[in-house]
């Protein structure tokens, strides 16, 4: 099994000023450990530590985190029951929970998303050496990283409009651009889009993707008309839960996919974790497998996305969500180069723009839009009627 689901990346926050992180869990290992990381990334502080959610509710104001990473089974006050006054005490934290691999902390962990933490990171079950040690020191640090990062610089500029293509002109300044924009959103080219309605719906995400998920499938369901696939970073365990949560918000079908499956239409299909998911030709067969992880993450969006490009050609339409990395640029390219179309999410309403801020980079996008406006983005290239 592997835990690898963020790059291997380490950012410096913009402002300058060291990431102020603030560790809560009752296990004195872990918190010795995880301290020991934070003091010796040199992009971080340590704010403090608190034994259970109760100490963390009480230090939290005074300490100033950035960052909090909230263990879920604790005694006295449990990390979910901390969550809420954790974010009315310190509401510019960004809050990461952490849980071992099991059904009910992926429950608890999608809760907390729901909630208002920004990620989630798996914990090992022994800290001693070993593979599952340094991935969660990755991942965990990745987190951190590129959340205090988004914290510190605060999210981009508004005033420029979404970047729609949807008439085929390779231009970002369709709505209007702001001064402070001039050297950002200004210079994104957009790519021409695919003149036929699409016939496939693939969907790829990570940090911030199950709560963007969910709000899109279910804006969709009403209309949907093509079998959707779904790629979001999570472990094993986490996936199913996910599945679940859409389905029950959408009123879709929605399955942890399995090899074999053949793709029916307003179904939604989530890769399950550890497998990357492909599809072997139009319609299906479904296909998992455990090939090297793909821009360090099993599953991991590129694959699904070539294998969509290539049975689907212009009929092919991918969007990429708020997360971490550069997963999905490449697969991207491969659903633009096979005439599909690309729809990525805007810096402003992503919880971080790594993944769709590369494809936007590229000129891989048609569009460029808000999480509340990429549904209608979706009826437009599915042919379906706008609102």
């Amino acid at each position: 099994m592997t835990l690898s689901t963020v790059p291997r990346e380490s950012v410096s926050s913009p402002s300058g000023e060291p990431i102020r992180v603030m560790m809560v869990d009752d296990s004195s290992v872990i918190r010795g450990i995880v301290s020991r990381w934070i003091e010796a990334s040199g992009e971080m502080v340590l704010a403090g530590v608190a034994l259970n959610g109760s100490d963390a509710v009480k230090r939290a104001a005074a300490l100033r985190p950035d960052i909090i990473v909230l263990d879920i089974e604790m005694p006295e006050m449990d990390g979910i029951t901390a969550l809420p006054q954790l974010l009315k005490t310190c509401p510019q934290a960004r809050i990461i929970m952490a849980s071992t691999l099991t059904r009910r902390n992926a429950e608890i962990s999608l809760k907390a998303l729901s909630l208002g933490a920004s990620d989630y990171v798996p914990k090992p079950t022994s800290m001693g050496g070993g593979g599952a040690a340094e991935d969660f020191r990755r991942e965990l640090m990745t987190r951190i990283t590129a959340l205090g990062r988004r914290r510190k610089s605060g999210p981009a500029a508004t005033g420029a409009g979404p970047l729609r293509g949807a008439d085929g002109v390779p231009s970002a300044a369709r709505s209007g651009v702001s001064g402070s924009q001039a050297g950002g959103r200004a210079a994104l080219q957009l790519q021409k889009p695919s003149s036929v309605p699409a016939h496939i719906l693939a969907i790829g995400s990570s940090t911030g993707g199950p709560q963007a998920l969910v709000q899109v499938v279910s804006a969709l369901a009403g209309e949907l008309n093509v079998p959707v696939m779904i790629t979001q970073h999570m472990p094993p365990a986490f996936t199913a839960i996910l599945a679940e949560s859409i389905a029950r918000s959408s009123g879709l079908k929605c399955v942890e996919a399995a090899s074999g499956m053949m793709l029916e239409r307003r179904c939604v299909y989530v890769a399950p974790g550890d497998h990357h998911m492909t599809i072997r030709g139009k319609g299906g067969p479904i296909e998992l497998n455990q090939a090297p992880p793909e821009n360090f993450c099993r599953p991991a969006v590129d694959p699904m996305f070539r294998s969509v490009a290539g049975a689907y050609g212009p009929l092919a339409l991918g969007v990429v969500l708020t997360g971490m990395g550069s997963d999905g640029r490449e697969g991207a390219r491969a659903i633009v180069g096979a005439g599909g179309t690309v729809i990525a999410q805007d810096e402003d309403s992503s919880v971080v723009w790594g993944m769709p801020g590369a494809v936007a980079h590229a000129g891989l996008a048609s569009a460029i839009v808000p999480l509340d406006l990429i549904s209608a983005e979706i009826r437009k290239f599915l042919g379906l009627k706008l609102r």
